[in-house]
C-alpha cells in the first residue's frame, strides 16, 4: 500500500457565489476546475488583481464547469501570469467562454481609457484586467471534449463531464485521482427548465463539492407565464415599459422562449419586444450552433428570433428609449452591474408606470440586489436616480437548483461520501444547507474559507499507480 496525498486549494466561490477556482495539487499533477472572475462587493473585486496564490506555470490543466464569467472571467489574467496549458470543457461551454472572454475584455480596455481619460481611477495610468490580445491569446488553448465520456490525463488521473441542465453545454466533473472520486458540482440546474434536459444525477462521490448558491431557499411555486401575462396587461394599462435585466446566458433566451410561445398562444398582445445586449446575441448564435443541446429545434429557434428586434446598435438603444409605445426591453445585465440596461434605468427607473423584472439571483454588492431589497435611489453613471418604478422580483426563473433540487439531486449516490465541501454560495444559503444534509444523509460536511487549504491523505494500492 502507498499513501498519497491531494491539497485542495480553495481559490475563490468559497463563502462567496463568485470567483470559482478549485485547484487540486497532487503528485500526478496539478489540475484547476474553473477559474472565474470576483464580482459584486469591491472587496471581492479587489481579490481579481491580487496575485494568483499558486504559480500559473506549475498548473497542468484547466477544466470549466461551464462558460459563465464566475467560472471563466479571470483565465486571460492567468494567462497572463504564466498559464500556457490546455483549457478543457464541452464544445458549447468553450463556445459560450469565448462570447464572454472577448466582451469582458473588451470591457476592462473600455473601463480603464475611460478611467484615464476622466482621471477617476485609483492607478495612474489605470490598467485593464486584461487585454483582448489576452482572451485572444487564452481562446486559442480551448480544447473540447465530449461529454459522459472518461478522458484520460495520465495513468493516475481521468475525468469525465456529465451534463447539468445549468446553463447551454454546463456539467458536471469527476475527476478519478488514485482511484477515488472527487466531484465538482458546477452549478446545478432545474428539474424542469425550459430549454434544457434535466440535470443528470451522479451515482459516486468519495469527495463531492457542491454548490449552495440556494442553499437555503425553495422556488416559489408560481407561474412564471402568468406574472409574465399580468405584467404585461398592466404596462399596457399604464402605457408603460417593462424593462427585464437579464444575463445574456440561458436567461435571455428563456425569456425569449416563454415571450413568444405565449404570443404564439394568443395569451399576450403583438407587443414589440426589444432584446438589447451584443453578448446575448452573439449567445444566440451558439444555440443555433448547438442545437442538439436544447429542447428547441433548429427551425422552432430561427422562427423564434423573428418574433423579437434585435437590436445591434447603441443608437438603436436610444430609439428604443425614445420610442413611446409601450414596450418589453429585455437588455443585460442581469445584476444591473453593466451593460445596455444601465442606459433604459437612467431614463426609465424614474417613471412609476414602468415595471422593471428582476429575473434571477442578485448578488450582494450589486446594484439588483439593491432594487431588490427597496432601495429608494441607485446610481447610474454617476448620478443617483430615484426608484419610482415598480419592481418585481420573479424568482421561478433562476437556472439554479433551490435547497430541495440539490438534495434531490445528491439522492442517488450510491455511497457514503468521505466529506462533502458546500461551496459557491453566501455564508447563510451554504449553512442552512449543511445543517439539511447533516441532517437528512448524515454525512460530514465542510464550509471552506476563502484560501483555504485542505490535505486529504489517500492510501492506493501499488498497481493503481
Amino acid at each position: 500500500m502507498k499513501t498519497q496525498q491531494v491539497k485542495i486549494h480553495f481559490l475563490g466561490a468559497a463563502g462567496t457565489v463568485t470567483g470559482s477556482k478549485f485547484l487540486l495539487e497532487t503528485g500526478a499533477g496539478n489540475i484547476l476546475i474553473d477559474c472565474g472572475m470576483f464580482q459584486g462587493l469591491k472587496e471581492l473585486r479587489l481579490l481579481n488583481w491580487k496575485p494568483f496564490p499558486f504559480p500559473p506555470k506549475e498548473i497542468d490543466l484547466i477544466v470549466l464547469t461551464h462558460g459563465h464569467l464566475d467560472h471563466t472571467g479571470f483565465l486571460p489574467r492567468l494567462s497572463r501570469e504564466g498559464y500556457k496549458g490546455k483549457i478543457t470543457g464541452t464544445a458549447p461551454t468553450l463556445a459560450i467562454a469565448k462570447v464572454i472572454l472577448q466582451d469582458s475584455a473588451q470591457i476592462q480596455e473600455e473601463e480603464a481609457k475611460q478611467a484615464n481619460e476622466d482621471d477617476t481611477g485609483t492607478h495612474h495610468p489605470s490598467l485593464p484586467l486584461y487585454t483582448v490580445r489576452d482572451a485572444e491569446a487564452t481562446i486559442k488553448n480551448f480544447q473540447p471534449v465530449e461529454p459522459g465520456q472518461w478522458h484520460i490525463f495520465n495513468e493516475s488521473i481521468k475525468y469525465r463531464f456529465q451534463t447539468n441542465g445549468h446553463i447551454i453545454g454546463s456539467s458536471f466533473i469527476e475527476l478519478e485521482i488514485f482511484g477515488k472520486i472527487f466531484l465538482f458540482s458546477g452549478d446545478v440546474g432545474r428539474e424542469n427548465d425550459t430549454l434544457l434536459e434535466p440535470p443528470k444525477k451522479p451515482e459516486w462521490a468519495d469527495y463531492l463539492f457542491l454548490e449552495s448558491t440556494y442553499g437555503n431557499r425553495l422556488h416559489p411555486p408560481e407561474e412564471t407565464d402568468s406574472i409574465l401575462i399580468k405584467t404585461i396587461q398592466e404596462i399596457l394599462e399604464k402605457k408603460g415599459n417593462l424593462i427585464i435585466p437579464s444575463f445574456a446566458v440561458e436567461r435571455m433566451q428563456t425569456l425569449m422562449v416563454r415571450l413568444w410561445k405565449l404570443y404564439k398562444a394568443g395569451k399576450i398582445p403583438p407587443i414589440p419586444v426589444f432584446v438589447d445586449s451584443p453578448m446575448g446575441n452573439n449567445v444566440l448564435a451558439v444555440f443555433q450552433n448547438f442545437s442538439s443541446w436544447h429542447k428547441l429545434s433548429l427551425q422552432e429557434f430561427i422562427e423564434m428570433q423573428k418574433h423579437f428586434r434585435i437590436i445591434t446598435s447603441y443608437k438603436d438603444t436610444w430609439n428604443t428609449i425614445d420610442d413611446p409605445r409601450s414596450k418589453v426591453v429585455i437588455a443585460g445585465s442581469g445584476m444591473v452591474t453593466g451593460g445596455r440596461i444601465l442606459t433604459y434605468l437612467r431614463y426609465l427607473i424614474e417613471d412609476d408606470k414602468n415595471i422593471i423584472m428582476l429575473a434571477g439571483f442578485q448578488a450582494e454588492g450589486t446594484r439588483g440586489r439593491q432594487l431588490l431589497e427597496g432601495a429608494h435611489e441607485i446610481k447610474i453613471f454617476g448620478k443617483f436616480c430615484a426608484v419610482k418604478a415598480k419592481i418585481l422580483h420573479i424568482q421561478n426563473l433562476s437556472a439554479h437548483a433551490d435547497q430541495g433540487e440539490l438534495l434531490e439531486w445528491i439522492s442517488q449516490l450510491k455511497n457514503i461520501p468521505e466529506q462533502v465541501f458546500l461551496i459557491h454560495g453566501e455564508e447563510t444559503a451554504r449553512d442552512a444547507l449543511r445543517v439539511k444534509i447533516k441532517d437528512l444523509y448524515k454525512w460530514k460536511v465542510q464550509l471552506p474559507a476563502l484560501n483555504e487549504v485542505v490535505t486529504i491523505q489517500l492510501t492506493t494500492s501499488e498497481q493503481e499507480n
